[in-house]
């Protein structure tokens, strides 16, 4: 860090996206994160005694510290974080100017009507040019492998990481993070067919990954409370488009389709979805990346988002970027049922209806004719494929196999399909068999619908993240398995039917001779080595003996040990395992489909009547109709829903005490109580949570400011002369090379 530098001149206001705030103009040899901790605090503490303007005493909250690394932080900076954090949770303000749908943008600012379709508001941002900005500067930077953790090294901070974030961070351009993203998916696809340049590939990309978190930790820094909460989710899920911005001769024509309705939305996708394509799991694990994922998930923002196809659109209302407001929402809101935690509630309640209703089905089968509680559950199950199949086309099969049970679902709904197409089958020719088969064919549906419950109860759980993966794996080594082991099948079928003693019709047939190799294969039976002589006498036990040492032996060991190195992977970074998984949750929960809304078999009734609908009626008119028809169906679970989320949405303000402990102003009915005051004080650590429940009073606060200054400045002196160090131990032929080939891409960085 720099010393102590003049004060900076301040002249003017400058302005944001979220409203307009005093700004400091700084000298051309200043930094703009290099202002005189001893001359303002950026926690709107005391001014020093250096002489100070009263103009500037005014301005002083809108200073920002320098950025520093989590290791690095002063106890103000991790004060005023927690304090950000809280306002983001806290209960919005009354006097806000919310539209009729609860909707706004956290400045006081009313977005609009909301019969008119939003257009589109980053059309003039960039992104074609940053791409290819961006492609440049890490082929300049990256010409040899490195680790992720070399990354992360201070050294390789210094030297490459932090002139790329200063580069390219503007608080203005919201595209940047989603064009590092785009690119690490270029590096990762280069990296398939350039085996010359494979590993090096692999670098740039983790670079872009890294890159694309520290610019969005920034972006958090700068911007704090509900603002900067808003601010983070334009970062991740506004929509782009690769060729925005660039030049007619070089954009590909776009097929816009009128029955998606979604205008200059479609085509774009989101850096949420980017992410989780590419698997960026070091930005998607970031504190600002949850912290918008944990608002979308729980409802606190809203947004429309861009699909791949939506089989019965209805994007007459788009809603843009915006933060919620239950109080001022009307009752019932039909697009509350699109929050991903309240879907994810929904489809573990209908999933349990499924389970309930196939186990009814089962105990009372009858092969020969249809009984009640299977004509139930053909209904209830078709909707629930219906739904599963409108999942898959929302956002594409990649995003959604990401999901943790999304194996699961798919192999249900397959086994449900012929199923149901056997069924329908005997019941037309008459062939009782055939209809007898169909229903054993949904009884093997048992060992995929009985986990798959497990698996919504513990999302979180790294047996079954680490299952999912391992199920992966086992099932493509195991069909590279029967593909090679095929040959010792036809070997051993080919010696026993070309043997005169045996005969072709005596020969064993090729079920047998795969029962006797697999259970060789897993050691459960000799009887294959035992019958060897019957297909040759010298080359058939040879054979048998070979493929078992290399089925029970070699590819076995090769199994195990690539599920263990699997598994150590995940386990060795299950924070970032479970967050991920956090984020795919709620980037498929955030629905667009109408079809959604309806609940199994609802949602047949509504494909057959509002499909025909939708090329009949006006925009305006469809849309009256499919909300109306959504409150009346889904009435219980959106009066539930208001009411849940009037009182837990957002959490109650602590207010500011002078005199002491006491109840909230914000607090319900049910906290003020006598009774439930007791109830709580009656445990022993009754004392650890209270004592956080209400704010310190005013002089205790000053006290801790003023001690804060003092540790602030003691804290920065020590990294002061720790950076000296650290850049007196660099190589400086090392660093001479690197100035050398970064002024090459970027003037005037050498120096």
């Amino acid at each position: 860090m720099s010393g102590p530098t003049s004060n900076p001149d301040w002249n003017g206001s400058g302005s944001s996206a979220y409203g307009t705030f005093p700004r400091p103009r700084l000298s051309s040899n200043q930094s703009r994160t290099s202002y005189d901790s001893s001359t303002v605090h950026s926690n709107g503490g005391d001014v020093s005694p250096k002489r100070m303007p009263s103009r500037h005493i005014e301005f002083r909250k809108y200073l920002k510290r320098p950025h520093l690394t989590e290791s690095q932080r002063t106890l103000s900076d991790a004060l005023r974080a927690a304090k950000s954090r809280e306002e983001q949770e806290t209960l919005l303000p009354d006097d806000d100017h919310a539209g009729s749908d609860g909707c706004f943008n956290g400045v006081g600012e009313p977005l609009g009507p909301r019969d008119v379709f939003t257009p589109y508001p980053h059309s003039n941002l960039k992104v074609y040019y940053n791409i290819h900005r961006i492609r440049r500067l890490i082929l300049a930077v990256i010409e040899d492998p490195y680790t992720t953790e070399q990354l992360r090294e201070p050294r390789m901070n210094i030297l490459i990481v932090k002139p790329l974030v200063d580069r390219l961070y503007d608080e203005e351009d919201i595209s940047i993070v989603y064009c590092l993203l785009v690119n690490r998916m270029q590096f990762l696809r280069e990296q398939q067919f350039q085996q010359h340049h494979r590993t090096v590939d692999l670098t740039r990309a983790n670079l872009c990954e890294l890159v694309a978190m520290k610019v969005l930790r920034r972006h958090d820094e700068e911007s704090t409370g509900k603002p900067g909460l808003l601010h983070l989710a334009q970062i991740l899920v506004a929509p782009f488009q690769p060729f925005q911005g660039a030049p007619d001769e070089r954009c590909p024509p776009r097929h816009v389709s009128e029955y998606q309705g979604q205008g200059d939305y479609e085509g774009k996708l989101t850096a949420l979805e980017v992410a989780i394509v590419s698997e960026s799991k070091v930005l998607l694990s970031s504190s600002g990346s949850q912290k918008v994922i944990d608002a979308v998930y729980r409802g606190r923002i809203v947004y429309t988002p861009t699909t791949f196809i939506d089989i019965i659109p209805d994007h007459y209302k788009h809603k843009p970027i915006s933060l919620y407001d239950p109080r001022k929402a009307p009752l019932l809101n039909q697009y509350r049922l699109m929050v991903p935690r309240t879907r994810n509630i929904i489809e573990v309640v209908q999933f349990i209806i499924l389970l309930a209703l196939y186990s009814w089905c089962m105990s009372v089968r009858k092969d020969h004719f249809l009984t009640n509680a299977e004509i139930i559950f053909i209904l209830y199950g078709g909707g629930w494929v219906l739904d599963e199949l409108i999942s898959c086309l929302e956002h594409g099969w990649e995003v959604h196999t990401q999901e943790l049970w999304a194996f699961l679902d798919v192999t249900f709904a397959g086994i449900f399909l012929i199923y149901f197409s056997m069924r329908v089958h005997g019941w037309v020719v008459g062939n009782d068999e055939t209809g007898r088969q169909a229903l054993d064919v949904l009884a093997i549906a048992s060992p995929i619908l009985f986990p798959r419950i497990a698996f919504n109860l513990m999302p979180e759980n790294m047996l079954f993240i680490a299952l999912r993966a391992m199920v992966k794996e086992f099932t493509a080594l195991s069909l590279i398995a029967i593909w090679c082991f095929g040959g010792f099948l036809l070997a051993l079928k080919w010696l026993s039917i070309s043997n005169p003693e045996v005969g072709y019709e005596d020969s064993p047939n090729s079920i047998t001779i795969s029962k006797w190799m697999l259970w060789i294969w897993f050691g459960l039976d000799g009887q294959g080595i035992d019958e060897a002589p019957g297909f040759h006498e010298i080359l058939g036990p040879i054979l048998m003996v070979i493929y078992a040492f290399i089925g029970n032996t070699l590819f076995l060991t090769v199994l195990v040990s690539i599920l263990s190195n699997t598994f150590s992977k995940i386990a060795a970074d299950a924070t970032a395992e479970i967050q991920f998984r956090r984020a795919v949750l709620t980037f498929e929960g955030v629905k667009s489909d109408s079809l959604f809304a309806y609940r199994p078999p609802f949602n047949l009734l509504a494909f057959v009547i509002l499909l025909p609908l939708k090329f009949l009626l006006t925009p305006r008119w469809f849309h009256k109709i499919n909300i109306t028809a959504v409150r009346v169906l889904n009435f219980p679970i959106l009066l539930a829903i208001a009411y849940h989320e009037r009182a837990a949405l957002w959490k109650p303000s602590r207010r500011q005490s002078l005199s002491g402990p006491g109840p909230s102003k914000r607090s319900t009915w049910l906290f003020d109580s006598d009774f439930w005051g007791k109830w709580k004080r009656m445990s022993p650590h009754a004392d650890l949570q209270a004592v956080f429940e209400e704010e310190p009073p005013n002089d205790v606060v000053q006290r801790i400011e003023e001690e804060d200054d003092l540790e602030d400045a003691i804290l920065e002196n020590s990294f002061a002369a720790t950076a000296g160090a650290d850049r007196r131990s660099i190589s400086p032929g090392s660093a001479m090379t690197r100035r050398r080939r970064l002024s090459s891409v970027w003037p005037g960085s050498a120096s």
